[in-house]
């Protein structure tokens, strides 16, 4: 039996997160014990989809979360997110981005001026340069450098160990030899993502045709949803709408991972049959894309085409709205031509435009905003960005639906406890990523990255706090806890935070009485 301190499940954003932050706010306390980071895939494809990500981040230039997410939350789950744990992420991401900072990742501050993305006050967010690849190289890289560290890949989380009394006491793993073992540990933190990789829980939970969907990059079959079986093994709670999930369209004629093709907003589109059947223009682009692939996948056949023109291309492209995508779009100089190349009926897509633009009474293409140019008389509706497609070129994309993550998972605290089905945190286990449920009916768009890091972040540090106390005789298996701050939390709050910490139950008040008018 190998003995550690801690062992963190997974090597993505939250569980490298995670061991990092136990590692030094163990050394800065002067523990010694070993960390054991358990990756169920090889070395070269580790850290499942984090990886792959673009990692957009929902931050202002300060590093603050940007203060729309908090009620758009609360707005989609229609109450039934959890409040608390909100306001201690928005409290929490100034920590977070300055703790990546410090750890070498190179956050770039992109503003958007030529699409209506989804942010109320600001058109602005950070990317890491290099993508997600950066920021999970980076954190591994500083773990590694620590004597106590370890990184066991190919090895599958089996089972939670548990002492008689109830605590957590460490992970049985399978390796690549196929045997058993037990990884004896103080704590456990589980951040080994959703069940998007596993296709008898999304056919339990989404019901006919699940397997249809594909994950959008590779590594994200690893997510088998192994670690919320586990943990509700042992009596662990749910939070999140397990018949929902995060997913985009892509370019189905390419393997390229996250091909995604975002401007759906600017054209129509249309079905097998050449009909369209959603509103395009109903909201933002980022508010409004997951529920186009859903209705792809659930409703299309999992076949969708997008239509547009001239203008439009010419207009976003060279840009990221339309090439994610390693294949240049189809293109015809008559409709007829395009569908010809798509698969369509030109008689039909002829059609449809046609209807589409008779319905429209034509005006400024102005993507970067909410136009109001709406159709009349149309069903569906557009009700954004109706502009008429007449001017060829003629350009279209087959689509697909793709999984990013799922929406149920564990349910946690703001201290990224697991709580059990009782209401009380199980002593000694930890959750982070998405594996924790938080997410009902839509997800707010560029916040599951900083999500994952944050918790992670916080998971690491108070699992030290909770060993301190387990040695000393004070661990209590239930009660409030203050979590401890990262020393990047402790940093930012010594510069000045532009998020003064209030008192959870003051702010919770506030913010309850916020989101319950925008409702």
């Amino acid at each position: 039996m190998s003995e550690y301190d801690l062992v963190v499940i997974g090597s993505g954003f939250a569980g490298a997160s995670a061991a990092l932050s136990y590692c030094e706010k163990a050394a800065d306390e002067g523990r010694s014990g070993r960390v054991a980071l358990v990756e169920v895939g090889a070395e070269d494809e580790r850290s499942g989809g984090s990886r792959w990500t673009m990692a957009w981040l929902r931050v202002y230039e300060d590093g603050r979360l940007d203060e729309s997410w908090k009620d758009r939350v609360q707005e989609t789950s229609k109450g039934l997110a959890d409040l608390e744990y909100c306001l201690a992420l928005e409290r929490e991401v100034p920590g977070t981005i300055k703790y990546l900072e410090a750890h070498g990742v190179e956050l770039y501050q992109h503003w958007e001026n030529d699409v209506a993305l989804e942010y109320e006050t600001d058109k602005s967010i950070k990317w890491p340069v290099g993508g997600g690849l950066q920021i999970v190289n980076n954190l591994l890289a500083h773990f590694k450098k620590f004597d106590n560290s370890e990184i066991l890949y190919e090895t599958e989380a089996v089972k939670l160990s548990i002492s008689d009394e109830g605590r957590v006491n460490g992970v049985v793993v399978r390796g690549k030899d196929g045997l058993l073992r037990t990884l004896s540990s103080k704590a456990v933190v589980i951040a080994s993502g959703g069940f998007e990789g596993n296709p008898e829980m999304l056919t339990q939970y989404l019901g006919n045709n699940a397997v249809d969907i594909k994950p959008i990059v590779p590594g994200l079959h690893r997510n088998k949803g192994a670690g919320i079986r586990m943990a509700m093994d042992i009596g662990a709670d749910t939070a999140g709408q397990f018949d929902m999930f995060h997913s985009e369209v892509v370019d189905s004629r390419t393997s390229r991972p996250d091909s995604v093709i975002w401007g759906h907003n600017y054209g129509i589109c249309v079905n097998q049959q050449g009909k369209r059947f959603f509103d395009e223009g109903e909201d933002y682009l980022f508010a409004h894309f997951e529920l186009l692939a859903y209705e792809v996948w659930k409703n299309q056949n999992q076949k969708a085409y997008f239509i547009t023109d001239k203008p439009v291309m010419e207009r976003m492209r060279p840009g990221w709205v339309y090439e994610t995508t390693d294949m240049e779009p189809e293109e015809g100089a008559t409709l007829a031509e395009l569908a010809s190349k798509l698969g369509l009926s030109p008689e039909a897509l002829e059609a449809t435009v046609q209807e589409f633009n008779a319905a429209t009474a034509g005006g400024p293409f102005q993507p970067e905003i909410l136009d109001g140019l709406s159709t009349e008389g149309l069903v569906p509706p557009k009700s954004n960005w109706a502009n008429r497609i007449e001017s060829g070129p003629y350009y279209g994309y087959p689509l697909e639906a793709r999984i990013t993550f799922t929406f149920g998972g564990l349910k946690t605290d703001t201290e990224a406890r697991v709580i059990s089905g009782g209401g009380v945190p199980i002593p000694g286990l930890y959750a982070a990523g998405e594996i924790t449920g938080l997410f009902y009916h839509e997800y707010p768009p560029a916040t599951s990255s900083i999500r994952s890091m944050t918790f992670g972040r916080v998971a690491g540090a108070n699992a030290v706090s909770y060993l301190n106390e387990l040695e000393s005789g004070d661990a209590s298996v239930s009660g409030p806890a203050t979590p401890p701050a990262s020393r990047a939390a402790e940093a930012a709050d010594s510069q000045g935070s532009a998020i003064p910490a209030v008192p959870e139950s003051e702010a919770a008040s506030k913010a309850a009485e916020a989101a319950g008018s925008r409702r």
